[in-house]
């Protein structure tokens, strides 16, 4: 009789794994990280089949840290890096170049043609994203132009396009088109590629043809639970049977289930998902709307909107001015002044995410005098991160319009007391901390099994989300407005500084 489910959550620098119980509890985890690459300024590349070695190993692992068998496990869940772009060949399985980060800005001038181009509006209402090379149509398209023959066995139908989702399912359940490997990805993963409609629940010919993308490389698009293959790789056969884009998979963990519940997971970005309900809307303030899951015949949305610098920051702090030793530091020395002295940090260091889309801003430190100290710093940088997150939840409350009761969190960063007590008091809203912090990997294994039985419904599921820490607002409305004129003069300041 099975025992647990086994979540694969392949992230930007680790691959790691997680055996979860039925009542949520973790029995095993395992994680190794594998490398970056950097050819260029701009440019973040990894290696597909480092990925995939990585992420074997740790699934394997995990399984005899839990003291279980292949045999006690009812489904495998996949939650992953969104957005990042794989192409490989389907007769050998092996990729024809290392895959392209999310993070990586290569296809910017590319976006900035498209954007003035007479397709502009149509990409963002008919995908729900605004056109950045963030996406994965231009990197793509970027892969076919750039590497040599991949045109040509493109249209021969050899190649195939993936998320790292697509190419994990791929090696599970083969490896090659011979050997009968599953070429497919789900709704989550699909919505974030921009050329798919998330309206009709397809890719969108028109798009596809704006940037020279053939329909042969693409995956079937499934729903985020149901079992799409098998695999035997870990002693036994056993279903891969739930997949959702790393933001989505950690929605459904915080088990933000109904319209107006929200979770932002700060690691080292910030990525703030609010469930919206059955149907798209349109955001008028710079937000995506994006997939949520679809479960069964039932597709949820989402609004989100993405910090691109949060966490980083405070590495920033460390391995760049060298004022703290390890991240955790961050806090007792923010603490150890009342406030910020007037200092304010915008850690544009990769342009500005959601709701400002800038991809020319840059970082800046304003307000120093000679009473500015390195705490003043420190203070100013977990500040930032909760001053960008303050920006996003009130364009989703202004393009929702719905009532925001809390805010559920998780994510590194959550661990800092401090900067929760000031991100509750900067919204006046409650930020509620799970006593589970790996809400990625648990809606995948939620996600999984649930499309094999081994969870009934999200009723059960729901019941085991427990809080840890609830952080309610308390700063007086004059020190917040206060704060925030400052933050927005600060940032106006950042703005369109790269632009030649």
């Amino acid at each position: 009789m099975a025992r647990c489910v086994l979540a694969l959550d392949q992230g930007t620098t680790s691959s790691r794994a997680i055996v979860f119980a039925a009542d949520g509890s973790i029995l095993g985890i395992a994680q190794k990280e594998f490398r970056q690459f950097f050819p260029k300024p701009g440019w973040v590349e990894h290696d597909a089949e480092e990925i995939w070695t990585t992420q074997l190993a740790v699934a394997k692992a995990a399984l005899k840290k839990a003291g279980v068998s292949a045999g006690d496990v009812a489904a495998i869940g996949i939650t992953n890096q969104r957005e990042t772009t794989l192409i490989w060949d389907r007769r050998t399985g092996k990729p024809v170049h290392h895959a392209i980060v999310w993070q990586d800005r290569r296809t910017s001038e590319h976006c900035d043609k498209l954007r003035k181009g007479k397709l502009g509006s149509v990409f963002t209402e008919r995908t729900g994203l605004i056109i950045d090379a963030y996406f994965s149509g231009t990197k793509i398209a970027w892969l076919l132009q750039n590497v040599p023959g991949a045109q040509e066995l493109a249209k021969a139908g050899h190649l195939a396009f993936g998320t790292i989702d697509s190419w994990l399912i791929w090696k599970l359940t083969g490896g090659t088109a011979a050997a009968g490997a599953v070429h497919c990805t789900d709704v989550t993963n699909a919505s974030r590629t921009m050329i798919y409609d998330i309206h009709k629940g397809q890719w969108d010919p028109e798009l596809l043809k704006a940037l020279k993308i053939p329909a042969s490389v693409l995956p079937e698009v499934r729903s985020s639970s149901e079992v799409y293959g098998e695999t035997s790789l870990l002693g036994k056969s056993i279903p891969v049977a739930g997949i959702a884009g790393d933001q989505q998979a950690a929605l459904f963990g915080q088990m933000c289930t109904k319209p107006g519940m929200a979770k932002n997971t700060y690691g080292t970005g910030c990525f703030m998902l609010m469930n919206i309900g059955t149907r798209p809307k349109a955001s008028r303030n710079n937000l995506l709307t994006t997939v949520a899951w679809k479960i069964g015949s039932q597709t949820e949305y989402a609004f989100e909107g993405s910090v691109f610098v949060a966490g980083a920051a405070v590495q920033w702090l460390r391995d760049g001015l060298g004022i703290i030793r390890k991240a955790t530091d961050v806090e007792s020395l923010a603490a150890s002044v009342p406030d910020n002295g007037g200092v304010y940090i915008v850690p544009a260091f990769a342009g500005l995410g959601a709701p400002h889309w800038d991809q020319y801003a840059r970082g800046t430190i304003t307000g120093l005098t000679r009473g500015a100290t390195a705490a003043h710093l420190a203070r100013a940088t977990l500040e930032s991160i909760a001053f960008q997150v303050a920006d996003v939840l009130d364009a989703m409350k202004a393009d929702a319009g719905l009532k925001i009761n809390s805010l559920r969190v998780d994510g590194g960063a959550a661990t800092n007391n401090m900067l929760m007590q000031f991100q509750a008091d900067i919204l006046g809203v409650p930020v509620v901390r799970p006593t589970t912090f790996e809400t990625t990997a648990m809606g995948a294994a939620y996600l999984a099994g649930l499309s094999v039985g081994f969870w009934k419904n999200r009723d059960q599921l729901a019941k085991q989300w427990q809080i840890d820490r609830t952080f309610e607002p308390s700063m007086k409305k004059a020190q917040v407005t206060e704060l925030r004129e400052g933050w927005n003069r600060a940032l106006e300041r950042s703005r369109d500084w790269a632009k030649s």
